[in-house]
């Protein structure tokens, strides 16, 4: 994550570059120049790839933050999300970012999970979770989120999170907890991951309540699809 943020922050660093670029094709432009023998690249062009290098990045941001909340909430550990990624990739023939079923399914079956050659109906019911839309592809984030979630083994639904949460407050009510139930609760790293990933609660009114935190909203974007 911290890799792709620094190529992020690498890219918008080089926005200026451009902008100098989009100057010099001004005054080229003023002056009636309209060829540049010394580059096919336009500056449109130059714009239109870094804003789609932009997006890319914001993309991979939310999508390894997704990862890395259920990852910490699940019980799947790095090495299996490496496993799981690698494998992904591995089944990936064409590098397109996409698994067909057919790839799909020897991928689950070479992460040990067992299918028929007879009966397609648990695959087909898995396809059902894995692709709703039905355009036949599983995109790495679907098959990321597959995963972890048949991997999870202490909680299996936002409900139940929220009760897990709820349970840890001191009357056991609260729509939020605060920072010493977490640290009464938690190891010290699981409180830490909560408190910085939690946003604070607010009262009724619009108010931060102090050093309390909103498990209800952390737990909704969690599992926001």
């Amino acid at each position: 994550l911290k890799s792709i943020k620094d190529r992020s922050e690498h890219v918008r660093q080089n926005r200026d570059r451009l902008r100098a670029l989009e100057t010099l094709d001004e005054q080229m432009n003023r002056r009636v120049i309209l060829d540049n023998r010394y580059t096919e690249q336009s500056t449109v062009g130059l714009s239109q790839a870094y804003d789609q290098l932009e997006q890319l990045a914001m993309r991979m941001e939310h999508n390894l933050e997704q990862q890395i909340q259920a990852r910490n909430v699940s019980g799947v550990n790095e090495e299996q999300l490496r496993e799981f990624s690698m494998m992904f990739k591995h089944f990936d023939k064409d590098k397109s970012g996409k698994l067909d079923h057919r790839e799909f399914k020897s991928c689950l079956r070479a992460l040990g999970i067992q299918l028929s050659d007879d009966d397609d109906t648990e695959f087909l019911a898995i396809l059902d979770s894995v692709d709703p839309d039905g355009d036949g592809q599983v995109s790495l984030k679907e098959f990321m989120t597959f995963m972890i979630s048949r991997e999870t083994v202490n909680v299996q639904s936002k409900k139940e999170i929220k009760e897990a949460f709820r349970a840890l407050t001191k009357d056991g009510a609260r729509p939020y907890i605060t920072r010493q139930e977490l640290l009464n609760s938690l190891t010290k790293d699981q409180a830490e991951f909560c408190m910085k990933s939690m946003p604070p609660y607010l009262s009724a009114a619009g108010h931060p309540v102090a050093d309390a935190y909103d498990f209800q909203g952390f737990t909704d974007n969690l599992f926001m699809a």
